[in-house]
């Protein structure tokens, strides 16, 4: 039987996928696993028991993930699942910043009690008029799971669509749209076009790269859009290039107070995923990354640990164990274990930790089990079968 706890509300789709072998707890203590979406773990300290946790989303900036794999805590994360929202609010805020209709809308709000409000809006309108989305150039800085469907829905509004990511992923690449422009320099997509929008990870490398020497190179009236990270965006520059006239918009949906209330801002509250198919999608990839790696070992989806895979544990046993990333662990692994025979195995690094999953034709002693587990370098070996 396995536990789990939830830190937030989790889409009731998703925890349906558990089998009657698993088990919802309120106590923290007792949980093999933990879901999370948005709740801060920071300064959270988690029992020994909890060995994964899944993120309902993509981004983890609220979980110490260092500190979790130094404690042999496999943090999975659901890239992909929340794109399609995502990618929508994208287009809306495109259509927003190209269209007053904000003003607009609340113009109309504020002739409630006019009895001549459509005369009124008539003479009124060309305050609110804007340009439409049909052959501008639009940059997209990050090709992954969103970036690709907002490049692939774009083309069909008759947009000239820049791709930009020197690390896009094969799959990423086959179901990107022939007629995108793969750009292999991104100052091109700032020379050139007309809508940006930021779709890359939050790391030391990525942190306000749009900044003021991007926007310098920009074209006048440009609109940035960012539904990725506050972080990545320099916005006091983005605020200072909007009074000067060179930005024309910046939409974002991470409210702060360098933003909310700044003319030439349109700020959304964190509405990128906020749908009900974006959290159930979200929900039902956690729990499966969870079940896999629970009942199986596997790992796919961890932003601290390695992807490793041996599919359905068929063997008589099978040991997980996390480690770090140093020479000589899988000889002194098969040292511990060497009356057993290890007939499977898989190992795989990511950075500073590693992880190795062993197939083994007879269960593992408690002895060579505590051998395995004082060897150097191990942080945590789970039996899984």
């Amino acid at each position: 039987m396995f536990r789990y706890t939830c830190l937030n509300p989790i889409a009731q789709t998703g925890l349906d996928g558990f089998s009657e072998n698993y088990e919802k707890t309120e106590e923290l203590n007792d949980a093999d696993a933990i879901l999370v979406r948005s709740a801060k773990m920071h300064e959270m300290e988690l029992p020994n028991s909890v060995c994964a946790i899944a993120r309902a989303g993509a981004g983890v900036n609220n979980i110490p993930l260092g500190k979790y794999a130094d404690q042999g805590i496999v943090v999975f994360n659901t890239p992909g699942a929340n794109a399609n929202g995502v990618k929508e609010l994208v287009f809306a805020g495109m259509l927003l910043a190209a269209r007053d209709i904000i003003g607009g809308a609340n113009w109309t709000k504020s002739q409630a009690e006019n009895p001549d409000v459509t005369a009124a809006a008539e003479k009124e309108k060309k305050k609110f008029a804007g340009t439409e989305l049909l052959g501008k150039k639009l940059g997209i800085i990050g090709l992954g799971a969103i970036g690709v469907k907002v490049a692939n829905a774009a083309t069909h509004l008759g947009m000239d669509v820049y791709g930009y990511d020197p690390y896009i992923s094969v799959d990423a690449a086959w179901n990107l749209s022939r007629n995108i422009h793969h750009i292999n320099d991104v100052e091109d997509i700032y020379r050139q076009c007309d809508y940006i929008t930021i779709h890359v990870p939050l790391l030391d490398s990525t942190k306000k790269m749009i900044n003021s020497d991007a926007i310098a190179k920009m074209k006048d009236g440009v609109v940035i859009l960012n539904f990725a990270r506050d972080l990545l965006v320099d916005e006091e520059a983005v605020l200072a290039a909007i009074d000067a006239g060179k930005v024309h918009r910046y939409v974002s949906d991470f409210p702060n107070p360098t933003t909310v209330g700044k003319t030439g801002v349109i700020v959304t509250p964190h509405l990128g995923a906020s749908t009900a198919e974006s959290e159930e999608n979200c929900a039902v990839m956690a729990v499966k990354e969870l079940r896999n790696f629970l009942e199986n070992g596997n790992i796919k989806n961890s932003v601290n640990y390695p992807n490793c895979d041996l599919g359905i544990c068929e063997s008589a046993s099978r040991l997980a164990i996390c480690h770090k990333n140093v020479k000589g662990m899988i000889s002194r692994f098969t040292d511990v274990l060497a009356d057993t025979n290890i007939h499977n195995m898989s190992n795989a690094s990511k950075g500073d930790f590693a992880y190795t999953l062993l197939d083994l034709d007879s269960a593992v002693s408690p002895k060579e089990l505590a051998q395995v587990e004082a060897i150097e370098g191990v942080l945590k070996v789970r039996v899984v079968k």
